[in-house]
């Protein structure tokens, strides 16, 4: 089938990775927000403890410690330090984000209550206000943190999704979809995380396995061996995989080699079938084609800036698909590939991306990128679920966005 493979069949040679944000001034940025907080929160703390050099001791840890993920390798020869490093900079970097975010918030909040008392619409003690509000600041980023470390470092949890499908047929009601997405393995997460998900998902006897991308965070030889395990997924059609944002700014040219190597089927702008019923079994040619299901997937929606021949294209990976065969499922990173999707045909997207926010507050801002966070959502005559994600990205947090790996399943819709 000519829509099969049509884009991977050629090997090109891929563009460098994006480079790395220069240190020296993101070190300097950072270094900066943390006076900052200091500045708004310490003077308030000491007059409400004496503990309050303890919070001026974390700020100086944390401005210290963010930059380390960036130059553990130049600083330090032994992996495992190196390792350790990555651990204690992304665990600051966490933390440090919710300090700075909710000082902004306190200081809105204090202007809002200047505000108020000058007009004469309240009145406030600012004896008590200043330091027991900075003092909440402090106790809110770092609980968060603590809570978010555990949420992120646990499984995923299952959650199950019905999909219902108009016009579905009867030979594909109950199929199941066990989706995967921005599992993220890099600096903190290795192998042993990624065969507990394995382990998770070969327990659901899915009928498919998707990988919605953002599958790593590094280079194939860096990575190998710790995305090894996912050789391991069993599902009675296989498992197959797109590329995420990610992948390109690892490799992903060799990546995709690497995947199909450990027998993932990824799929370029293209489409598989699968066949649910017997062929022998089956009565007739309609039979046949009601009882098969076309899954496609495309490249990610920003591919194109990396390599002109993976621009991302819902149309293409439909190309020579059977016309008789009308349950399509496409996979696809990004939820903005869905108005395309949904003009194409298809009757559900599988998405990533957003990582549900994956911690405040920026699940906030996933909407001003995205048309959908997390979840099922209906665009016109299409579905479209959106996966929380199965890992995290950068630090190791998860707060109010839990992570999940997806059991969806076909079902009638209800007339």
């Amino acid at each position: 089938m000519r829509g099969m493979r049509l884009a991977g069949g050629v090997s090109r040679a891929m563009p460098e990775p994006i480079a790395p944000m220069p240190i020296r001034p993101l070190s300097a940025l950072t270094a900066l927000l943390h006076v900052y907080i200091a500045l708004r929160l310490l003077p308030a703390l000491a007059t409400l403890t004496p503990a309050w050099p303890l919070a001026l001791v974390l700020l100086a840890v944390s401005a210290f410690t963010i930059p380390l993920p960036f130059v553990s390798r130049r600083i330090a020869s032994n992996a495992s330090v190196g390792e350790a490093l990555k651990w204690v900079g992304l665990i600051s970097m966490g933390w440090f984000s919710s300090m700075f975010v909710l000082t902004l918030l306190r200081d809105a909040g204090l202007l809002l209550t200047w505000l108020a008392s000058a007009l004469g619409v309240a009145q406030v003690h600012w004896n008590t206000l200043r330091p027991w509000s900075a003092l909440a600041v402090l106790a809110m980023a770092t609980g968060t943190s603590l809570v978010g470390f555990i949420n992120a470092r646990r499984t995923a949890s299952v959650k199950r999704v019905d999909v219902p499908i108009r016009g579905l047929p009867a030979a594909l009601e109950g199929f199941t979809i066990a989706q995967l997405s921005d599992i993220h393995v890099g600096p903190t997460i290795r192998s042993a995380y990624i065969q507990r998900i394995v382990d998770a998902v070969n327990r659901l006897g899915a009928d498919a396995i998707a990988i919605t991308g953002d599958l790593v965070d590094g280079t194939v030889p860096e990575l190998r061996e710790h995305i090894a395990p996912l050789a391991g997924l069993r599902a009675r059609h296989g498992t197959f995989v797109v590329t995420g944002n990610h992948e390109y700014y690892a490799g992903a040219h060799a990546w995709i080699d690497e995947l199909r190597r450990l027998g993932l089927k990824v799929l370029l702008n293209e489409h598989v079938v699968l066949q649910t019923r017997n062929v022998r079994g089956a009565q007739t040619d309609e039979e046949l084609f009601e009882s098969a299901l076309v899954l496609a997937g495309v490249t990610d929606f920003t591919a194109g800036h990396f390599d002109a021949a993976h621009a991302s294209d819902p149309h293409l990976a439909l190309f020579d698909a059977p016309p008789l065969v009308h349950t399509r499922v496409l996979l696809a990173h990004q939820p903005r590939s869905a108005t395309v999707a949904a003009a194409a045909g298809y009757q559900l997207q599988l998405s990533g991306h957003t990582h549900g926010g994956q911690f405040f507050p920026w699940n906030l801002f996933v909407p001003m990128q995205q048309p959908f966070t997390a979840g099922l959502h209906r665009l016109h005559d299409m579905w479209i679920y959106v996966s929380r994600g199965t890992g995290y990205w950068g630090p190791p947090k998860r707060f109010g966005a839990p992570s999940e790996i997806t059991l969806l399943t076909l079902v009638p819709a209800r007339p």
